[in-house]
């Protein structure tokens, strides 16, 4: 059988854990066409100085998965640039509406998000702030980055959703078929990214992502998906980020 086979885990930071602070990212995945040969996969990362920012990444997350599935079950392929840009502005406007309920303003609910959706043949990227998406190639086997992580004016910051100044948002379509595909929030930029080379570390992915391969089986391993949790939670992980860390690891066969 044809399709997509994924694992996926979030766990809290350190950071976070010392301050009795709840885990600030937030991830959705679906599957969408008759033989669900569409993969969406979403993650959010709420910012760490904001009061509200695990909400807006939940917001956000879920708004933009569910434009993505209505969007693919109603077409039956990838969507333009400029769809995908109405998705965001309408996750940014509900977060915006949740802000004014509770006499917040929209920063306190300030979060990234990544978009990721892909066929295997095609794959569209629709991105704000940092996190990444990486694949691999399936005729050479080599991972190579579809969306890396920006920065905003200053090393330490990155953009969001809510920006008072506007949506920077980055929308891409690659037309390079694959077999393995990743998307992960920013706590595990260090460890899954080279940026000397701005390349993606396949020593760090290759042997998450090869199991799943091995499987045999469509949709969630739930078992791999404990597996990756367990790890991400790990001191060996741990040692080396403090940060929240998200990452979505999915192959297709």
């Amino acid at each position: 059988m044809t399709g997509w086979t994924w694992a996926a885990a979030s766990c809290r930071g350190t950071a976070h854990e010392r301050c009795a602070e709840p885990r600030q990212d937030a991830y959705r995945i679906a599957c969408s066409g008759d033989d669900g040969d569409f993969l969406v996969v979403v993650v959010c990362d709420g910012a760490g100085s904001a009061s509200h920012g695990g909400a807006g990444a939940r917001i956000a997350a879920w708004t933009l998965t569910s434009c993505a599935r209505t969007w693919l079950r109603a077409t039956g392929r990838l969507p333009a640039a400029d769809a995908a840009a109405c998705w965001m502005l309408l996750a940014r406007a509900r977060i915006a509406f949740a802000a004014n309920k509770r006499g917040l303003d929209p920063r306190d609910f300030a979060t990234t998000a990544v978009v990721a959706i892909s066929d295997g043949a095609s794959t569209l990227t629709a991105h704000v702030g940092d996190g990444a998406v990486v694949a691999r190639l399936t005729s050479s086997g080599e991972w190579i980055s579809l969306s890396w992580p920006e920065q905003g004016e200053f090393a330490s910051m990155t953009r969001f959703l809510t920006d008072e100044a506007g949506l920077s948002l980055r929308v891409a379509r690659h037309d390079h078929p694959l077999d393995r595909l990743a998307v992960m929030s920013d706590g595990l930029e260090r460890l899954a990214l080279d940026f000397r080379a701005c390349a993606p570390h396949a020593p760090f992915l290759e042997p998450m992502a090869a199991p799943l391969a091995a499987c045999g089986t469509v949709g969630q391993d739930r078992h791999l998906s404990k597996v990756l949790s367990t790890y991400l939670a790990s001191d060996r992980i741990n040692e080396r980020t403090d940060d929240d860390k998200t990452l979505v690891l999915a192959a297709r066969s």
